[in-house]
């Protein structure tokens, strides 16, 4: 049972992040998840501060909170002159910093260390369960996560034509009216609650990963939007099983081997995508060349 609760706590992790790596993959923001993975440290340091517990709520509301000030922060540096990259590397690397100096000086005393607040593991998730009238009813990432997928679900379908419009042409969404600032930030926010959301549970490499290898994989074997989404959730599955797998057989960390699994569907990809496969592209070269 405790291997389907982690199966289970896995897919939803790819199914919620690969959704919207897809929007972040065409909009060139990939990384926005690493940093927001890194610079949320202190809002959930502040957080503990203010209410003195370590209940996911109050974490959750503290590193959401500085998740769009981290978004808000980049996209000003970005508009002002600073390339995209660089505005990502200063804001979540001064940030961290300022997390880790927080929680030097006022939670030495408290179990409250950057293993305890950044980085989960995956394996604990069937232990720490939810009591509904004094039934067990399942783990509690496993409902955090699917409330996170079935709202972020909700919010893409319903506004599927604007957040489309708005990755493709930016330009052209704003001139038919669509409030390009609102939806990026709305995208963001999903980022940054998803994020926040699932890297408690599984850890911060598992969840930066999620966010942008499936997608990257998806991107080079479809150029339809929707096609990507369901290629790169279906990607992001099977990576959580066969790295599951892995882990398994070889008693290794089960997010990195996932991720590394990953990483090798994305290499098969881009050798062998009809599309963008570099092995194709060299085939039909040699055709062309031959007639």
């Amino acid at each position: 049972m405790n291997d389907f609760w982690i199966l289970l706590t896995a897919a939803l992790v790819a199914c919620s992040c690969s959704l919207l790596g897809c929007f972040l993959v065409l909009r060139k923001m990939a990384m926005i998840g690493d940093a927001i993975s890194h610079s949320v440290l202190p809002g959930i340091v502040l957080a503990f501060l203010f209410s003195g517990s370590r209940d996911s709520l109050w974490m959750m509301l503290g590193a959401s909170v500085i998740g769009l000030v981290t978004v808000f922060l980049i996209q000003w540096f970005h508009q002002n002159g600073v390339q995209s990259d660089a505005s990502i590397g200063v804001v979540f690397t001064a940030l961290f910093a300022a997390g880790v100096v927080l929680v030097s000086l006022y939670t030495r005393q408290v179990d409250l260390d950057l293993d305890c607040v950044l980085y989960g593991e995956i394996i604990h998730v069937p232990w720490e369960t939810v009591e509904w009238n004094g039934i067990d009813i399942g783990p509690k990432a496993v409902w955090g996560l699917g409330i996170v997928l079935a709202l972020s679900a909700l919010i893409i379908g319903l506004f599927y034509k604007q957040f489309k419009i708005c990755a493709f042409d930016p330009a052209m969404a704003a001139a038919v009216g669509i409030p390009v600032a609102f939806f990026h930030y709305l995208l963001m926010g999903l980022v940054s609650m998803t994020t926040v959301a699932s890297f408690e549970s599984v850890g911060a490499i598992l969840v930066v990963g999620m966010l942008v290898v499936p997608a990257a994989t998806a991107y080079l074997l479809t150029e339809k939007l929707s096609r990507m989404i369901l290629y790169s959730m279906g990607v992001g599955v099977l990576s959580a099983v066969l790295g599951y797998l892995a882990a398994v057989l070889l008693d290794a960390s089960i997010a990195g081997c996932m991720i590394v699994v990953a990483g090798v569907l994305f290499i098969v990809a881009l050798l062998f995508s009809p599309t963008h496969g570099v092995v194709w592209r060299k085939f039909r070269r040699k055709q062309a060349v031959v007639v």
